[in-house]
């Protein structure tokens, strides 16, 4: 054996595709950038979701569980309009299930409760974050607003504007630089406070004779106009804020994307396509599609809710001899891929990251053996045994993988839902696309990430 067969020597799979799948790799971009316009918020994922199901054959849940459920069934599961299951059923639950879990909520601003107010011929809707953002990134940038709203009589709708060419955009205001002196003595995480991100909707108070607040109702008339609400349903109503651009190629070969949301809808649409293409599989197949990731998988649309487990209960009562442990064996004797993405080393910020060991664009789907901070704190860590299975599966499928870490071991860290599935015993490992600017507005990623994010998926599950 000479050298070049005991070393590891990694290749972009820009250099190691052929013509065929050079030519998968844009299409299949194409297909996850419509995902990305059409699935900006978590209620809209879920939808999108749902309704491709439904279109390869899936049946609700709520149907599914009146008769018999047999091998090859496909069944998906909405939970709150937030979060998804999808199944194709295997030949015994009990022995397991493989799981690819991913998160479809992102970083956002969130519209307050009591949002709408008026100040120097402006109206405004304050904001609240959610998710880990640098607030200084949203001011100054084009944005939409996307909502649920059940008015006073009754009526439920969703709204989108921005996102149209023809439509108005909303704004954050940020302080001119001749008069920033101040704000640029603070460190960057203080210089733009979160009170501060609240965005215009509105400058005109033409037709209104009110002096007082005139410019705020003029906002509500053409809210009561065009949507019929009143002020009182906004604190009842889900609003998000998200940048009102599309996903677009970037570089002159189109062979990155740039978009809101990668982080985790990259993994989301990947887990999607694999599950729909799964058939009759001897281990049942599972694609899990959740909500609340990014403030810690709180709630009851998150992984810590109980609906997979209780799902799982009901298919499995649906047979005979029903018992607790059935239902215990089940999940612990799964394998799981908990699909979200990593940091991939970035030329311009290489000091935060141990190069040796960081994932970098067009390497292929990361695997992190372990995320948590520092010491591995709240990591789940996966076992050798269950990363040899998998070496072995994408080494079958020419799967391109890569191991990658989330920064320098004392540089910070984060989590993902690997651990709450874990905890049922079951044999997870963190697997998703490595990426840059996780958390901006507008994140980057490659194409051939994103479409090897996808194959690695499918091969797993089948």
């Amino acid at each position: 054996m000479n050298f070049e067969e005991l070393e590891l020597n990694s290749k972009s799979i820009w250099q190691l595709v052929g013509e065929e799948e050079h030519r998968e790799i844009y299409a299949y971009g194409d297909r996850y950038k419509n995902f990305l316009d059409n699935a900006k918020t978590e209620r809209e994922a879920c939808k999108f979701i749902i309704a491709e199901a439904v279109k390869n054959g899936f049946v609700s849940f709520e149907e599914a569980i009146k008769g018999k459920i047999k091998q090859g069934d496909k069944i998906y599961l909405n939970n709150k309009n937030k979060s998804a299951v999808l199944f194709v059923m295997g030949e015994d639950l009990t022995e397991g299930m493989r799981i690819v879990g991913s998160h479809i909520d992102c970083p956002r601003l969130d519209i307050k409760q009591r949002p709408l107010y008026e100040d120097l011929e402006m109206a405004f809707l304050k904001t609240h974050y959610y998710g880990g953002i640098k607030k200084y990134q949203w001011p100054t940038i084009p944005l939409a607003l996307h909502g649920y709203v059940v008015n006073s009589n009754g009526e439920s709708f969703d709204i989108r504007i921005g996102e149209n060419e023809d439509d108005p955009v909303f704004y954050i205001n940020d302080l001119l630089p001749h008069l920033g002196a101040d704000q640029n003595k603070k460190v960057l995480g203080e210089a733009i406070p979160g009170e501060s991100l609240n965005i215009v909707v509105g400058h005109s108070s033409y037709g209104i004779k009110e002096d007082k607040n005139p410019i705020k109702k003029a906002v509500l008339k053409y809210l009561n106009e065009n949507y019929g609400i009143v002020e009182e349903d906004f604190m009842v109503a889900e609003f998000e804020v998200v940048p009102a651009t599309k996903a677009r190629d970037v570089g002159f070969d189109r062979a990155m994307i740039a978009a809101h949301g990668h982080d985790d809808r990259i993994c989301s649409y990947a887990n999607l396509e694999a599950i729909l293409k799964t058939e009759n599989p001897k281990i049942t197949a599972v694609g899990l599609f959740v909500d609340k990731e990014e403030i810690g998988s709180v709630g009851n649309s998150s992984m810590s809710a109980k609906f997979f487990e209780n799902a799982v209960a009901e298919i499995l009562a649906t047979g005979e001899n029903y018992s607790d442990i059935l239902v215990r064996r089940a999940m612990a004797n799964s394998k799981v891929l908990s699909a979200d993405v990593t940091a991939a080393l970035d030329p311009d910020f290489k000091e935060v990251m141990d190069s040796k060991n960081a994932a970098v664009v067009g390497y292929g789907i990361a695997m992190s053996k372990y995320t948590g901070a520092r010491g591995k704190s709240g990591c789940n860590d996966a076992n050798s045994e269950f990363l040899v299975e998998l070496r072995d599966i994408f080494k079958r499928d020419n799967v391109i993988w890569q191991t990658g870490e989330l920064g320098k071991v004392d540089q910070g860290g984060g989590g993902t839902i690997a651990y709450i599935l874990a905890e049922y015993g079951a044999e997870v490992v963190d697997m998703g696309t490595a990426m840059l600017s996780m958390h901006a507005p507008v994140e980057l990623a490659s194409k051939a990430d994103a479409y090897m994010t996808f194959k690695a998926y499918k091969s797993f599950l089948k």
